[in-house]
């Protein structure tokens, strides 16, 4: 189907296996190492250990077992060398920034990414002197000409979050390389069943573990997979100094998750698209934004780059905010919550939850309209969800 499609197979038996050390009990699940410190066996190798000189662990801040275990597993799904993981999606982002940046240097980010991420660099790191351009996610020209001497990372979500439009990750990477900078890109939306983007020339990938890979909404994460060299020289240091640390809990949840996390994204990816096209059809919608539908502006380049489609849609409420929140508040099997990638499906209105923090004029540019609701499709038969949107329309 595409470029990613060779890996389809194995990734399966990777999300199940990959970074598993069995201990001397035998066990057949990956253990929790519940601890905050660890023991040495005297004070020559305690100072081995906290100078480097010897590996091993040291403080669950920076080294844990299980929280190790996760790294190694997503970092062998996402074709990296190794992994970090984070307390949160969000401070996985903050987190790379801070490793990587200092002020005066230049991030290029599309606007078309999540609000959150928007107000960071805006209101957050913008105050140390890192500098932001925002631009359109698939004007390559607009790419090209923010992009100024002290530029080193370019920043971006695809599919976008809320509307789904898609990046050409290798011609961002060819740009951002023939610049002497770094492509990062948010794979939340994908995960690397659907999406590889290190494959396609990207640098560096971030995760919101919170969503598909926990796939319950049970716990909060986030993971960077890049270079060894980046990970140890660029973020280690900034996990071992600042502390926005993964629990062991949290990491044996998503190690979980992981396992059938190629099941779940093909049928996410099913239920998306079956609910996509019906609501192309419906008067009540004036558009929906789906990778999968062939009028989507971009469905060539995911179709390429992705081995499905998601389980992501937008569409547009006739009426705007109102009708929006009639149609919200009418439905039953959806839940309604900020969050994605769960089991149960989910409703969202972004201009006033997931976006209401950026300004009217940063939704309008991102074409976040009042009318504009985001489903999160779960593992509910598709029949179901459809009949519950069609009666919701309806009231």
């Amino acid at each position: 189907m595409n470029a990613n499609q060779e890996f389809d197979d194995a990734l399966a038996t990777i999300a199940c296996r990959a970074g598993t050390s069995q201990t001397a009990e035998l066990e057949n699940s990956d253990p929790i190492y519940a601890t905050s410190s660890f023991r040495f066996k005297n004070a020559a190798q305690a100072a081995a250990r906290f100078s480097g000189n010897e590996p091993g662990n040291v403080y669950s801040r920076f080294t844990n077992p299980t929280v190790r275990t996760f790294e190694e597993r997503l970092a062998a799904l996402e074709g990296g060398q190794c992994a970090v993981a984070t307390a949160s999606g969000m401070s996985a982002i903050m987190g790379l920034c801070l490793g990587m940046l200092a002020a005066g240097d230049h991030v290029v980010s599309s606007y078309n990414v999540f609000g959150s991420t928007i107000n960071l660099f805006k209101n957050i790191l913008s105050k140390f002197g890192i500098e932001f351009t925002f631009v359109d996610l698939v004007d390559q020209q607009a790419w090209e000409a923010a992009i100024r001497p002290h530029t080193k990372l370019l920043f971006l979500e695809t599919p976008s979050n809320p509307l789904t439009e898609v990046a050409d990750i290798g011609a961002l990477a060819a740009l951002a390389h023939g610049a002497g900078a770094l492509l990062v890109v948010d794979n939340c939306f994908c995960t690397p069943i659907l999406q590889r983007p290190l494959a396609l020339g990207a640098d560096i990938v971030v995760h919101s573990a919170t969503k598909y890979i926990d796939g319950q909404g049970r716990c909060i994460g986030g993971a960077i997979v890049t270079s060894r060299d980046i990970v140890d020289n660029k973020l280690i240091p900034l996990m071992r100094s600042g502390g926005p640390s993964m629990s062991p809990f949290n990491a044996w949840v998503f190690l979980k998750g992981l396992e059938t996390l190629s099941v779940r994204m093909q049928q996410h990816s099913r239920g998306a698209g079956i609910v996509a096209a019906w609501l192309a059809e419906q008067q009540w919608v004036n558009e929906v934004h789906y990778p999968g539908l062939p009028c989507h502006p971009q469905h060539d380049i995911a179709t390429r780059q992705q081995s499905h489609y998601g389980g992501i849609v937008s569409f547009e409420v006739v009426g705007g905010r109102d009708n929006a929140w009639r149609f919200i508040d009418a439905l039953r099997l959806f839940s309604i919550t900020g969050n994605l990638g769960d089991s149960r499906s989910i409703v969202t209105h972004p201009a006033s939850t997931t976006h209401c923090r950026i300004s009217a004029e940063d939704r309008a540019r991102s074409g976040i309209g009042e009318g504009l609701v985001r489903l999160s499709i779960g593992l509910e038969e598709p029949d179901d969800l459809i009949a519950d949107l069609a009666r919701a329309a309806n009231v």
